[in-house]
């Protein structure tokens, strides 16, 4: 009898890789403007810099997606499902 071998996913294309990361990216930026507006807070901009580090990835690929990207060295891991794009 053999074993059942466990089933490895597909490897990821590049298209779906370099398209993830543009959303995240995207997605980031966003985050940062928001933050640093403050128009959700006080109703007059902060004028501040934004003290986002991370954020959860846009739930629009699937987490093989954001761990290949970590793998790869593109984004970092920062637990709990959040990410940050490395400088």
């Amino acid at each position: 009898m053999s074993e059942p071998q466990e089933e490895l996913p597909p490897p990821l294309d590049k298209a779906t890789l370099k398209s993830a990361l543009k959303a995240f990216r995207k997605r980031m930026k966003l985050t940062r403007l928001d933050d640093e507006s403050g128009i959700n807070d006080h109703g007059l901009s902060s004028g501040g810099s934004s003290s986002i580090a991370g954020i959860c990835p846009p739930d629009k690929f699937p987490a093989v997606v954001w761990e290949e990207l970590a793998k790869r060295g593109r984004l970092k891991s920062l637990g709990s499902g959040l990410y940050a794009l490395v400088d």
